[in-house]
C-alpha cells in the first residue's frame, strides 16, 4: 500500500497525465478543424472529461494554447545550479536541462502552439500574459543570482539580454519549424555568456 508522503506525488503525476491529455486532444482537434471552430465541448469529449474539468485545469479556452510549464521548469533547473554560478551560466545551463531533453512529441507540440499563437489573434494578445510572466521569472532568476533588488539596472540589464535572445529564438524558430531551437538558443546565450560576467553577489568584473 503506498504510504501518505507518496501519494501527493501519485497525484500530482494523474493530474500532470489529465492536464496533458487535454491539451494533446485540444491541439489535435484545432490543427484538423481550426481554432474558431472547435468548441470546449468537443475537446471534453475528445478527453474523456467533463467541460468542468477542461476549465479547472485551463481557465480559458485560449489557454489551452498558451499555458505550459515551462517556466517552473526553468526556475527549478535554475535554482539545481551551483550558488557561485552567475546568472547566464546558470540559466544557459537551465534552458539547456529543460529544452534539450524534449521528445519529438514534446516539440511537435510545442511548434503547433507556437503557430497558432502567431496565426489567431486572441491567442497572440492572451499570449501576451505569459511573455510578461516569463520576462518576471528571468527577472526574479536574475536577482536571486546577483543579491540584487529586482528594480537594479544590472538585473534589468541581464534578465532584458536573456529575455531578448529567447523571444528572438521563439520567433524564429515559429517561422522555421526545422530550426534546431534549443542548439541555437544554447549558442545564442553563450555569446552573450561571454560578453557579461556577472557573478553572485557581485559586480561585472573584467
Amino acid at each position: 500500500m503506498m504510504s501518505d508522503s507518496e501519494q501527493p506525488g501519485l497525484r500530482e503525476r494523474k493530474k500532470a497525465g489529465t492536464r496533458a491529455a487535454i491539451q494533446r486532444h485540444a491541439l489535435r482537434l484545432f490543427r484538423e478543424q481550426g481554432y474558431d471552430a472547435t468548441s470546449v465541448e468537443q475537446i471534453a469529449q475528445a478527453a474523456e472529461v467533463s467541460h468542468r474539468t477542461v476549465f479547472r485545469y485551463f481557465p480559458t479556452k485560449e489557454a489551452l494554447v498558451t499555458l505550459d510549464d515551462y517556466d517552473s521548469l526553468i526556475a527549478e533547473a535554475c535554482a539545481a545550479q551551483p550558488p557561485e554560478l552567475g546568472p547566464v551560466p546558470a540559466l544557459r545551463n537551465a534552458f539547456r536541462a529543460v529544452f534539450t531533453d524534449l521528445t519529438d512529441a514534446d516539440v511537435t507540440a510545442k511548434r503547433e502552439r507556437q503557430a497558432l499563437v502567431l496565426s489567431v489573434p486572441s491567442l497572440w494578445a492572451a499570449s501576451l500574459a505569459n511573455i510578461s510572466r516569463t520576462k518576471q521569472t528571468l527577472t526574479e532568476l536574475v536577482a536571486a543570482r546577483l543579491g540584487r533588488p529586482q528594480h537594479d539596472d544590472r538585473v534589468r540589464a541581464v534578465a532584458g539580454a536573456v529575455f531578448g535572445i529567447l523571444l528572438s529564438v521563439w520567433l524564429d524558430w515559429a517561422k522555421d519549424p526545422e530550426m534546431d531551437a534549443p542548439a541555437v538558443l544554447d549558442s545564442t546565450l553563450a555569446h552573450l555568456e561571454s560578453s557579461v560576467n556577472y557573478s553572485c553577489h557581485d559586480s561585472l568584473r573584467s
